[in-house]
C-alpha cells in the first residue's frame, strides 16, 4: 500500500517504470552488496585464503533474503550502514561472519554497487530506445510519402513529408544509441582497492605478494560480469564516470524534449496531435481542449540530466581531489616507458 503521510518522488510515481525503480530499490542495492561479499570471499579462497566451501555456501544462502530489521536496528547503534548490514548478514550466517568484507573498506561495496546500478540503468533505457527507434522506423516508413509542411524559424518553409520528419527524430536517438553503448562497453569496476587506492589492506592479508591482490580484483571482475577495473583510483572511483554516464542521459533528453517540443508546436498546429484516450480529461476548467500532456511530461525532464552532469562534474573536482592513487606495477611499467 502506497504511503501518503510522507514525501514521495514523482519521478518514482508518475514517471520510472516498474523495472527502473527495482534497479534503484534498497534490495536491489543490498543484494548486489551481498553478491559483491560473496565474489570477494570466493576470489580471496582462489589465492589462498583460509575461506571454505561451507562459509561460501551459507553466504550463498542468504544473499537474497535481507533482514532489514536487525541492519536498521544496528545503524542506530553503530551509525554506520555497511557495517550494520556486515553484522546483519552474520547474524544470517554465524559460520561466515568473520570473512564478510574481509580486507575491504566501504566503498568496495559503495562504489562498486553504484557502478553496476548504473550499467543496470543503462541497459534498461538502452532497451527503450531501441524499441522507441523501432516505433519510429515503423512511423517512418508508414507515413514516408503523406506531404507536410516544413518549417525554417517557425514559418512555413517548403514540403517536406510526415516521414521524413520523424527520421529526424530517429536519427538523434540513434547517435545517442551510439554514445550510451560506448559507455556500456567502456565502464569498469571500482575493484579492491582498499582505503586509499593503494590495496595496502589486501597486501597485509596477503605478505605483500602484490599479484595475488591483482588476480584478486580481475577475480572479483570477473565474477561480477565486467572486464576489468579501473586502473587507478582513490577510495572512490572518479566522479568523472557519473559525468560520462549522464553526459548520455543528457543527450537522450535533449533528443526527447525536441521530439516533444515538436509534437507540441505540430498539435497547436492541428498537423500532428498525442493520442487521445476515451476517457482523458484535457483541461479541468474547459472540455474542448486536448492539452499535449506526454509531450509536456517529457520536456519537463530535459533539465534534470544536464543539472545532475554540472553537479557531478563539481563535485568530482572536490572529491577526488588530492587523493592518493593505487600502486599498479604494470602501470608503472608503462609509465617508465614513456618517460
Amino acid at each position: 500500500m502506497a504511503q501518503h503521510d510522507k514525501y514521495i518522488s514523482p519521478f518514482s510515481t508518475r514517471y520510472a517504470s516498474d523495472e527502473m525503480q527495482y534497479i534503484f530499490s534498497d534490495d536491489n542495492k543490498f543484494r548486489t552488496w551481498r553478491r559483491l561479499w560473496i565474489a570477494l570471499a570466493k576470489a580471496e579462497q582462489k589465492q589462498g585464503l583460509a575461506i571454505t566451501d561451507e562459509q561460501i555456501a551459507e553466504l550463498e544462502a542468504h544473499k537474497d533474503d535481507i533482514n532489514y530489521e536487525d541492519a536498521i536496528a544496528r545503524e542506530k547503534l553503530v551509525r554506520h550502514d555497511v557495517m550494520s548490514h556486515v553484522y546483519a548478514y552474520g547474524l544470517q550466517c554465524p559460520k561466515a561472519k568473520g570473512i564478510i568484507h574481509l580486507g575491504a573498506t566501504s566503498c568496495y561495496v559503495g562504489d562498486n554497487t553504484d557502478v553496476i546500478i548504473m550499467r543496470e540503468g543503462l541497459q534498461l533505457v538502452r532497451k527503450k530506445v531501441i524499441g522507441v527507434l523501432a516505433n519510429l522506423a515503423k512511423f517512418a516508413d508508414e507515413y514516408k510519402a503523406m506531404p507536410c509542411l516544413a518549417y525554417t524559424h517557425c514559418q512555413p518553409a517548403q514540403l517536406t513529408t510526415v516521414g521524413k520528419r520523424a527520421t529526424l527524430w530517429a536519427q538523434a536517438l540513434l547517435m545517442d544509441l551510439e554514445q550510451l553503448e560506448f559507455q556500456l562497453e567502456h565502464l569498469k569496476l571500482l575493484g579492491c582497492k582498499g582505503t586509499t587506492g593503494t590495496g595496502a589492506s589486501f597486501l597485509a592479508l596477503f605478505d605483500g605478494d602484490e599479484q595475488k591482490v591483482v588476480a584478486l580484483e580481475q577475480k572479483i571482475c570477473e565474477k561480477m560480469g565486467f572486464p576489468g577495473a579501473y586502473p587507478v583510483s582513490g577510495q572512490t572511483y572518479s566522479r568523472k564516470v557519473d559525468f560520462q554516464v549522464l553526459q548520455v542521459l543528457s543527450g537522450i533528453a535533449q533528443s526527447a524534449s525536441k521530439f516533444s517540443s515538436d509534437i507540441r508546436l505540430l498539435s497547436h498546429l492541428k498537423e500532428v496531435d498525442e493520442p487521445f484516450e476515451s476517457g482523458q480529461i484535457g483541461s479541468s476548467a474547459m472540455a474542448y481542449k486536448r492539452n499535449p500532456m506526454r509531450s509536456e511530461r517529457i520536456a519537463s525532464t530535459r533539465m534534470t540530466p544536464a543539472i545532475a552532469t554540472v553537479i557531478a562534474t563539481s563535485s568530482g573536482v572536490f572529491t577526488n581531489h588530492n587523493r592518493p592513487m593505487r600502486y599498479d606495477p604494470a602501470l608503472k611499467a608503462k609509465c617508465s616507458r614513456i618517460v
